[in-house]
């Protein structure tokens, strides 16, 4: 026996809100594409953070996408949440992730074919990729035997919060060492901070409407990826506006000294 909503007011605020948050992240992926094109350079940009965030929101799909369509994890779900309960994946969800592994892969692509200056993937964030993914790849095999499903998708939840905890760090690190935030778009972070607070209003619908908060805790993947985000978020508006303003220069200087910047960096490292 599935639930149903119990105020429309509720149900209709809720799948307002979460097409606003999925519209704002969605978008949020495109001014550092265009950014990247329109310099034709990713000077700036980590690619830690790049290769760590396709790894986050692959998982997330898998998350998404497995609660969402099947059957059976949703049995699963209810079985140990109660009958009752409402699935915490709506449609939002699925198809923010799959524009999320899209647009992350097109500026991997950028990533290639663009001026990266002296900039590489660090040896460590590649450690962290095959580990977890190997780790996935063995916990697939142990939840085929017994069709422990659920199990699964938190072992993904465990992949996305921790990559989300990570991939932001060499970034915040990289603004810090450079004194700069050029090449990383501002207009992305205030896209995601409100898709987060969005999340958080969407979340709070349906909690309310069920009179239970199973919805945050049954899903808690879902809430400390938004929470996690918006921390950063914070800390980046906070580097751009406050702590390294932009200052008024054209942007072949800007180019050149963040590559000036970087090669220093390298020679350091």
């Amino acid at each position: 026996m599935s639930s149903s909503w119990n105020s429309v007011p509720l149900h209709v605020s809720y799948e307002v809100l979460g097409w606003f948050a999925f519209v704002c992240w969605s978008i949020s992926f495109w001014p550092q594409v265009i950014l990247n094109f329109r310099r034709k350079s990713v000077v700036g940009l980590n690619f830690d953070f790049v290769l760590l965030n396709l790894t986050k929101h692959s998982s997330y799909l898998i998350y998404n996408a497995s609660l969402y369509f099947s059957s059976a994890i949703q049995q699963q779900y209810r079985d140990k949440y109660g009958q009752k309960q409402m699935i915490p994946v709506a449609a939002n969800d699925v198809a923010f992730s799959i524009h999320a592994v899209l647009l992350t892969a097109i500026t991997l692509y950028q990533i290639a074919i663009y001026d990266r200056g002296s900039q590489k993937v660090s040896k460590i964030t590649c450690g962290i990729v095959i580990v977890a993914w190997t780790a996935a790849a063995v916990c697939f095999f142990i939840a085929l035997h017994n069709h422990h499903w659920l199990w699964l998708l938190s072992i993904f939840t465990t992949i996305q919060v921790s990559m989300t905890v990570i991939k932001y760090i060499p970034q915040a690190v990289m603004n810090f060492m450079r004194k700069s935030t050029d090449g990383w778009s501002i207009e992305n972070i205030l896209l995601d901070f409100s898709g987060g607070v969005a999340n958080y209003a969407q979340m709070a619908m349906q909690s309310i409407d069920q009179s239970s908060w199973v919805n945050f805790y049954g899903n808690i993947g879902k809430l400390l990826l938004s929470l996690v985000s918006i921390f950063f978020d914070i800390l980046f508006m906070i580097q751009h506006y406050v702590l390294y303003p932009e200052r008024k220069r054209k942007p072949e200087t800007s180019t050149d000294e963040a590559k000036s910047s970087d090669q220093h960096l390298a020679e350091n490292v």
